[in-house]
């Protein structure tokens, strides 16, 4: 599981900030938790997106809050992270001789 803080703004987070933990979660196959304050009921300071939430391996939003304060609770069954992982098996197509490092390079 990969777990988020952020306090994305009232302008990236309507873009960002579901879309950024929905591609990570698919990128690494595995749960993302992301968590952000509440918006401030004041009109002064910064004023944070909110919507704290969790999403599976398959991109799903799971839990999700709104702008106020408030706890997020989904249910995570890790077995899901083992069936994406055998059904889309990424990990083990990598082509690790591609990554390896020349040590004669001039």
């Amino acid at each position: 599981m990969l777990i988020y803080p952020g306090a994305f703004n009232l302008t990236t987070g309507p873009a960002h900030w579901e879309l950024l933990q929905r591609a990570r979660a698919v990128d690494n196959q595995l749960f993302v938790a992301a968590c952000s304050p509440a918006r401030s009921l004041s009109s002064e300071g910064y004023q944070a997106w909110g919507h704290s939430s969790i999403v599976n391996p398959w991109g799903e939003v799971i839990g999700s809050t709104d702008h106020s304060e408030s706890i997020v609770y989904a249910d995570i069954n890790l077995d899901q992270v083992s069936a994406m992982r055998s059904q889309i098996p990424v990990w083990t197509q990598k082509r690790r001789d591609l990554y390896s490092l020349n040590e004669h390079v001039s």
